[in-house]
């Protein structure tokens, strides 16, 4: 009889925080999400990620003390995958050659999400277990003709939130009696930054990369604008090689225009028109409201041109994300793309039952473990 009852720890890191899970088969023994102050992360201001480790391992060690979990209980331990070479969709496990990847940065910077490998092969060396990722965000599957850009020295690359994606597809496409194998599906998961995938038949052929300025702007990012204007602006001397990384990331989109990256707070100060004490929010509520309508317009059009890139053959369109908890953005985009195929809202992230899932998997059917070289 197949075993199913594996004991399970997941570790999804975040530049302020740690998702942690442990599973004793379909239980939670602990789910918790540890964000560390000003203080705890004040030591590492300037200083590599991976610094953090220490930190990170004792809190990690201690949860499993505080719950009497013994480590050679530990069947598998997973994290969340990083920034390591372009890889297809799947279950990896975690070797040497990737550890030395995550921790020298070498494709794309040292990401806080480089560390759930990193802390899955420590711990896991502590339990005497296999460690694994699961769908990092460079899963790449990309059908040649989306890689065109325009600038064959800049080529269009696949960066965007695999593992929510994939998930949430999966989830669906088992509520409609058929394997994600089997379906064409756009799935938008929209949250700091946004992605939105087209998945033909179990692989991403085409998608927004969120994190480098592709796609739709998002509560912190740019998303894509108009070239000449930003080369403009990059020679134009008022703005420093910084200063324009943040125009894109971290200080673009709706903060840009409203003073805030809070969509929920955005939202109130749109319906009441009172901001909360201490608000950032520079503008008035009618403006709010068009940059957030913006947004909305901006993440539609983009599922609409991934439809044509799937010649209009969906079997549904997927919302998720921490925006998705919003009342008004999934009903305002299936406002404009309704009509394409049936809409489903996934709420929140599926990121940690993913990552268990993907565990188990690996445990029960060892061939599918895919090797990073």
């Amino acid at each position: 009889m197949e075993r199913l009852d594996f004991n399970i720890l997941v570790i999804n890191p975040g530049s302020t925080s740690d998702d942690i899970g442990y599973y004793r088969g379909e239980t939670p023994v602990f789910e918790v999400t540890v964000r560390y102050s000003i203080s705890d992360l004040e030591p590492y201001e300037g200083k590599n990620v991976t610094e953090q480790l220490p930190l990170r391992r004792k809190l990690i060690l201690d949860y499993l003390l505080d719950h009497h979990v013994p480590l050679k209980e530990i069947d598998a331990v997973i994290g969340r995958g990083g920034f390591i070479r372009s890889v297809e969709g799947g279950v990896y496990s975690i070797n040497d050659k990737m550890v030395d990847d995550l921790e020298t940065g070498r494709y794309g910077g040292i990401h806080p999400s480089n560390l759930g490998g990193i802390l899955a092969r420590d711990i896991a060396q502590y339990a005497g277990c296999p460690s694994f990722i699961a769908n990092p965000v460079v899963i790449d599957e990309m059908q040649p003709v989306a890689r065109y850009s325009g600038m064959p020295d800049n080529p269009r690359i696949s960066i965007f939130h695999a593992l929510s994606q994939k998930r949430v597809a999966r989830l669906i496409a088992e509520k409609l009696g058929k394997q994600y194998e089997e379906v064409n599906c756009i799935v938008c998961h929209g949250g700091g930054g946004v992605s939105i995938g087209a998945h033909r038949q179990g692989k991403v052929v085409d998608v927004t990369n969120g994190y480098e300025g592709d796609g739709p702007m998002t509560p912190q990012r740019s998303g894509g604008t108009p070239n000449a204007g930003l080369v403009q602006m990059c020679f134009s001397g008022k703005y420093t090689l910084r200063e324009m990384r943040l125009k894109l990331r971290g200080k673009g989109g709706l903060v840009a225009y409203t003073g805030t990256s809070d969509v929920k707070e955005l939202e109130e100060f749109i319906r009441t028109g009172q901001k909360r004490p201490g608000s950032q929010i520079t503008c008035s509520p009618e403006e709010a409201k068009q940059a957030l309508d913006a947004m909305i317009y901006q993440m539609s059009k983009e599922i609409g041109a991934l439809a044509v890139v799937l010649e209009g053959k969906l079997d549904f369109i997927a919302l998720t994300g921490g925006l998705m908890y919003s009342r008004y953005i999934p009903q305002e985009i299936g406002r404009y793309v309704g009509w394409l195929a049936p809409l489903y809202v996934f709420p929140g992230s599926e990121e940690k039952d993913a990552l268990r899932v993907a565990a188990r998997r690996a445990l029960m059917h060892p061939e599918i473990v895919k090797q990073y070289d």
